[in-house]
């Protein structure tokens, strides 16, 4: 395998930096290329709610990773690969259930996902992964240029999550936030794509959606200021009324008539009557009995929090400063007519007024309640990605002209515009790899393999699966896809490549492999 010294068009600082880089070309130190991505658990938890709040809005609106630099059209080939080092493999992870399927009856691998970036133009995209072998349990392999924006001074991408068994918003085994990225040298410093791969360590992972409701008061919901939302609900006649009259009821109810109530007295035929809050001093002023405006039972003294108190108090337009002194005393208003009273030592309250509203009912269709909802933070750890999904094992230094089945998530355009793939569900090709290197002199790659298969821009970043057992949903990552090219100029991709992994590829893999990411949460 080739190595890069210097950049194209770079140049010798010093004799004693050219000959250092030749001395070095064969240590690890000169091989591995590392650098922390979501580095503490703040970070991890800023990224996980920028994917997943408001429904996972932000995965459903990334898209395939399809950039200019990975088209290719133009490939030769020649002699085959040279081995660094003795072949070599590391078994995958766990085992599932065996079954009977036909020899092409193809069970999907529950380790390949979906890996989701941002790039520094602030563009959401998404590559294929899947998890690997790994003493922690806890790798994803990828591309290179799945991790690395080699087109921005070779930072690695913001915000990269992997999410194993992704479909349509949902993330069945968790969203895993990516800690530290590791590479080859060449690639991250030279853009050399005979060294596009990359393993990615990742927290244990979250399941569930970050932001939930919980249902709360219609106070709790106008004084809370996060997020939050108001759903109607359609309710019976009778529970509708039975609210009404119930002095108690804090819900929000309404009708939607065909003709609207009237306003009328309680002796006039079919009128009803419900109940109407007010303030304190009108209904001091109101008097006892049946009637229009009158008293509506006793008024009704509920037990609050003191937060739950001021809040109450801020919408009678109660003010504060800095301090939490009060500087503007609450005066009761139509919004909330009640009294209240604020006490640190858990003795808060608000009581609250009604007369009668009698009224005769327009001939309403439907009733509603009206539901309050704040959405809340709630973390719920799933564990390690391994311990959920497996890993697949890894192979290095194997021979060309062998059996691989590959996966990935195709979505892009074929270069005439066709777009037979919808990125919603994973994709596999089988067959054998080709026995000569591939070289693209515009990509400056001289020992990619190559493997025919027909799929588009997504699929990038897949693992190539040698030896995979259909039973056990498991075999060896001896390549991830890298790219996709049309050999024969027919403006239809029909072959992927990658990297060779040989013996510096297996270093870089080991230095993942042994590194722990830990826990976001206990």
């Amino acid at each position: 395998m080739k190595r890069i010294l210097l950049p194209a068009g770079g140049a010798i600082l010093a004799t004693g930096m050219l000959a250092a880089g030749l001395a070095g070309t064969a240590q690890a130190d000169d091989t591995i290329a590392d650098q922390l991505m979501a580095e503490s658990a703040a970070k991890a938890v800023e990224t996980l709610e920028f994917w997943t709040k408001s429904d996972n809005a932000a995965l459903k609106s990334a898209t395939a990773f399809n950039p200019d630099a990975l088209e290719v059209t133009k490939t030769t080939f020649k002699g085959g690969y040279t081995s660094d080092t003795k072949p070599g493999s590391t078994a995958p992870i766990g085992e599932e259930k065996k079954t009977t399927a036909k020899v092409q009856n193809v069970n999907l691998p529950k380790t390949i996902g979906k890996v989701f970036f941002e790039l520094g133009n602030g563009k959401l995209y998404w590559c294929s992964g899947t998890s690997i072998q790994s003493t922690y349990r806890n790798l994803v392999a990828t591309a290179g240029h799945c991790v690395y924006d080699i087109a921005a001074n070779k930072e690695v991408v913001s915000k990269w999550v992997f999410v194993p068994g992704y479909y349509q918003g949902k993330t069945p085994f968790g969203v895993y936030v990516g800690k530290q990225a590791f590479t080859h040298y060449d690639f991250e410093i030279y853009e050399d794509f005979d060294r596009d791969y990359a393993f990615v360590t990742v927290y244990d992972g979250i399941g569930g959606a970050l932001y939930q409701p919980k249902k709360v008061t219609k106070a709790e919901f106008d004084a809370y200021d996060g997020e939050k939302e108001a759903k109607d609900v359609e309710v019976s006649r009778d529970e509708f009324r039975k609210a009404k009259l119930d002095p108690k009821n804090e819900d929000l109810y309404w009708a939607q008539p065909e003709k609207a109530d009237e306003v009328t007295g309680p002796d006039y035929p079919g009128a009803e009557v419900s109940k109407l809050e007010v303030t304190q001093a009108v209904y001091q002023a109101a008097k006892i009995g049946q009637g229009q405006g009158r008293k509506f039972g006793e008024p009704i003294t509920e037990s609050v929090t003191y937060n739950e108190a001021l809040a109450y108090m801020t919408k009678q337009g109660a003010k504060w400063n800095n301090k939490g002194e009060l500087t503007k005393a609450p005066v009761p208003n139509a919004e909330a007519p009640g009294t209240v009273k604020a006490d640190k030592r858990g003795n808060s309250y608000i009581t609250h007024y009604y007369v009668q509203l009698w009224q005769k009912p327009g001939s309403a269709k439907k009733w509603f309640r009206t539901d309050f909802y704040i959405i809340v933070h709630e973390l719920k750890s799933v564990g390690r990605l391994g311990d959920n999904v497996g890993g697949q094992g890894f192979a290095w230094n194997q021979p060309s002209g062998k059996y691989v089945r590959t996966f990935g998530y195709p979505f892009g355009p074929h270069l005439d515009g066709n777009k037979p793939y919808t990125g919603v569900t994973p994709k596999w090709c089988y067959g054998k790899t080709a026995h000569k290197a591939l070289t693209i002199a515009s990509k400056k790659v001289e020992e990619q393999q190559s493997f025919k298969c027909a799929v588009t821009a997504g699929y990038d970043g897949g693992p190539w699966l040698y030896q995979y057992s259909n039973a056990k949903r498991l075999g060896y990552v001896n390549g991830v896809t890298s790219l996709i090219a049309d050999t024969d100029d027919n403006k239809r991709y029909d072959t992927i490549t990658t990297a060779y992994f040989d013996g510096e590829t297996n270093v870089v893999y080991k230095a993942a492999a042994a590194t722990a990411s830990g826990k976001l949460i206990p």
